[in-house]
């Protein structure tokens, strides 16, 4: 029995991370859909290549920092427990992935392809681990800390703050960094519509990251005896909150109708295990109306040219589910309790600190040093033919 378990344990969190693979050509299609069409090729290339370097970064580094674990053994130790702990490596290299796919949305149509692989290897390699150790390993008594102040530790089910805050938070210090793309902002204060090249394109990588998402919340449990249908639950009545709120307040743009269920998933994951499901479709529902309110104030006030709007869906929201967690997770609204609010809102805060600093360190040195954008003549023409020598339609080709 214990060995079917284990092979059990194998398979239930090896289909976790074949979803959330699933989910990186979500990424790619949503960045795809709402890039121009001149910039198509470079979004799918991106997130395939950034998803590579990641796993070498992770294998080498980020996962030695976040859990002290390496696979520096022979193939007959690393396949004791049916290879259990191989198979969590992948499970857990595609959250770190994640990291530079949701910057990739943010910086699209201007930023450099090789500069952008090297900032991967930094984040994936140190910045992300370092929090996610803190979070998920006990690392430097920061949870004991926490526990001892407060009487929890800082509850994160599925990454709402370890994965998606991170993410974002990171994002916005690189699209400072990297600037507005040329055109977008007029100097007489005018703004530039960049339209989506395809909105088809935008909905199907949407709904990839939905159903991908299910594999991202409840294989969160890691082993099968700890799967809770109440976390698969939760996360589809926030998405459903999520998708009703944009849909409102978007006043049926079809590119926040899609983002809404996004920002849903995003604040569900750190109290998915834990919340009652009304409190769940009221977290997505906040996080649907706070990713379009944010989304146009960043983008038309603000003019920090976040293309996917990256930093309210990932960093925002997944803020909000820290927060949340800490509020909807505890006995009184009906959760299952064991969190406590201001352990929430110090560990929210502390992994946008961390992001948002080691994002400006990663992106501020390669921009000193190498550069991190396109030319104006290189971004005029497009990253795919700049880039990638193609373009994503032959029409021009072809008409000779």
């Amino acid at each position: 029995m214990e060995n079917f378990k284990t092979s059990a344990d194998v398979l239930f969190i090896l289909l976790g991370a074949i979803m959330i693979l699933a989910m990186h050509a979500g990424f790619a299609f949503l960045e795809l859909g709402t890039v121009r069409r001149k910039n198509q090729i470079n979004a799918l290339v991106k997130i395939l290549a950034d998803f590579s370097v990641s796993t070498l970064a992770y294998f080498f580094i980020g996962y030695g920092v976040a859990y002290g674990v390496h696979f520096f053994s022979g193939a007959e130790t690393l396949a004791q427990k049916s290879g259990y702990e191989l198979t969590k490596f992948f499970f857990l290299l595609t959250f770190a992935a994640a990291i530079p796919a949701i910057v990739s949305g943010g910086i699209a149509e201007r930023a450099r392809f090789g500069p952008q692989l090297a900032a991967t290897v930094f984040l994936v390699g140190f910045i992300y681990p370092f929090f996610e150790g803190i979070a998920w390993n006990q690392a430097f008594g920061i949870q004991a800390w926490l526990k001892a102040s407060f009487g929890e530790e800082f509850h994160d089910f599925a990454g709402s703050v370890v994965v998606h805050a991170v993410g974002g938070w990171v994002a916005l210090a690189a699209v400072l960094l990297l600037g507005a793309r040329r055109g977008r902002y007029n100097k007489d204060g005018g703004i530039s519509a960049h339209p989506p090249s395809s909105i088809p394109f935008l909905a199907l990588g949407a709904w990839i990251l939905m159903v991908g998402w299910f594999g991202f919340n409840v294989m969160s449990a890691q082993t099968l005896d700890k799967v809770s249908g109440l976390v698969a639950m939760n996360s589809l009545m926030a998405m459903v909150g999520g998708t009703l709120a944009a849909l409102v307040a978007g006043k049926n743009d079809p590119g926040f109708v899609h983002n809404g269920p996004l920002a849903g998933l995003v604040a569900i994951c750190a109290g998915s295990d834990l919340m009652h499901p009304l409190g769940a479709l009221i977290t997505g529902a906040v996080a649907g109306g706070l990713f379009v309110v944010m989304f146009t104030l960043t983008q038309n006030r603000w003019k920090i040219d976040d293309v996917l709007g990256v930093w309210p869906l990932h960093g925002l929201c997944g803020a909000w589910g820290g927060i949340a967690a800490g509020i909807f997770g505890a006995k009184a609204p009906g959760g299952l309790g064991g969190v406590a609010f201001m352990s929430q809102l110090a560990g929210t805060l502390l992994g946008i600190a961390v992001a948002f600093g080691g994002g400006l360190l990663v992106y501020g040195l390669l921009k000193q040093f190498v550069g991190i954008r396109l030319d104006a003549e290189e971004e005029f023409n497009g990253a795919d033919l700049t880039i990638h020598k193609i373009s994503a339609s032959a029409e021009r080709e072809t008409l000779w």
